[in-house]
C-alpha cells in the first residue's frame, strides 16, 4: 500500500517523504521535475534500503498528465492507503498583473489537481483499509486576501471540498486539511516572512514540524487543523474583527510584496 505524495520536489514534500520513509511507508512521489524526483528517490533508497519508492513526474494542472500518472500506477499494480496533497502555487500580486495562463494554472494546481487525485486515490484504495486524505491548505484561507486573492480563494475552496468529502467518506477514510502559516522552504518565502516582521517570524514553522503535526492530525482524523500557536491565535482573533477592517489591513500589508511562484 502506497502513499501518493504530491509536491515531492519541494521542501515540505521532502519532509513528508522522509518522515514516512522512517515509518517504512511505501512512497509514490510526484512533482514537476523528474531530476529532483530522481534525486529524492535516490536519497531515500540510500538512507532506507529496500524501501519501495515509485516516482512519476507530472504537471498537476494537466488532466492528461494526471491520467498518465494513474495509468502508470495501475500498470505497477499500485493500491493507495494515503494521499498527501502538498502541491500548490502561491503567486502574490495584483489581479490585473496575472496572465490568463497563470490564472488557469494556479486554479488547476491548487484545487482541480487535489480533487482529481483524491478521486483517483479513493478509487484505488484497498477495501480493507481506512484510507487517509491529507491536504495542505493555508492560513490564507481564513479570510479573503487582496493581492493574494486567487491563492486564498483556491485554498478556501480546497478546505471546503475536503471537509465535505470527510462527511461523505465517514468510516471509510480519514480526511484532514491542515492550515499552516509561512513555511520557509524557498528564498522568496523567507523574504516574505521577514517582510511581515515579528509576527511573520513567530508564525512561520519549519517544514519538518508542519509535516509531523499534519501526519498526527490525519492519524487522529481531525477535520481542520491550524498549525502553530500564533496561527491559532490569529485565526481566532480574525473572526472578532469586522471584515472591512480585515480587508483594509491585509491589502495594506500584502500590496507591498509581489512575487511569481512559477
Amino acid at each position: 500500500m502506497y502513499t501518493l505524495l504530491t509536491g515531492a520536489c519541494g521542501g515540505l514534500g521532502g519532509a513528508f517523504a522522509r518522515l514516512l520513509a522512517r515509518r517504512g511507508q511505501a512512497l509514490f512521489l510526484t512533482g514537476r521535475s523528474e531530476e529532483r524526483l530522481a534525486s529524492l528517490a535516490d536519497a531515500l533508497h540510500a538512507e532506507f534500503p529496500g524501501l519501495p519508492v515509485l516516482r512519476f513526474a507530472c504537471d498537476l494542472a494537466d488532466s492528461a498528465q494526471r491520467a498518465a500518472l494513474f495509468a502508470f500506477a495501475d500498470g505497477q499494480g499500485v493500491r493507495f492507503s494515503r494521499l498527501i496533497y502538498v502541491a500548490g502555487i502561491d503567486t502574490q500580486k495584483a489581479f490585473e498583473a496575472y496572465s490568463e495562463e497563470k490564472l488557469v494554472m494556479q486554479t488547476r494546481v491548487n484545487l482541480e489537481g487535489a480533487v482529481s487525485l483524491a478521486h483517483g486515490v479513493l478509487m484505488r484504495r484497498s477495501e480493507q483499509t481506512v484510507c487517509e486524505l491529507l491536504a495542505v491548505g493555508s492560513m490564507s484561507a481564513s479570510a479573503p486576501m487582496p493581492y493574494f486573492a486567487l491563492y486564498s480563494a483556491t485554498k478556501k475552496a480546497l478546505e471546503q471540498f475536503w471537509i465535505a468529502l470527510r462527511s461523505e467518506w465517514k468510516g471509510r477514510a480519514k480526511v484532514t486539511v491542515v492550515l499552516p502559516g509561512g513555511i520557509p522552504t524557498r528564498e522568496d518565502i523567507k523574504q516574505n516572512i521577514a517582510a511581515h516582521g515579528w509576527f511573520g517570524r513567530v508564525s512561520a514553522l519549519p517544514p519538518q514540524t508542519v509535516a509531523e503535526r499534519a501526519l498526527r492530525a490525519v492519524a487522529k482524523n481531525r477535520r481542520s487543523v491550524v498549525i502553530g500557536f500564533w496561527n491559532k491565535l490569529l485565526h481566532a482573533l480574525m473572526h472578532l474583527v469586522p471584515l472591512s477592517c480585515r480587508l483594509a489591513v491585509i491589502a495594506k500589508i500584502w500590496s507591498k510584496t509581489q512575487k511569481d511562484a512559477f
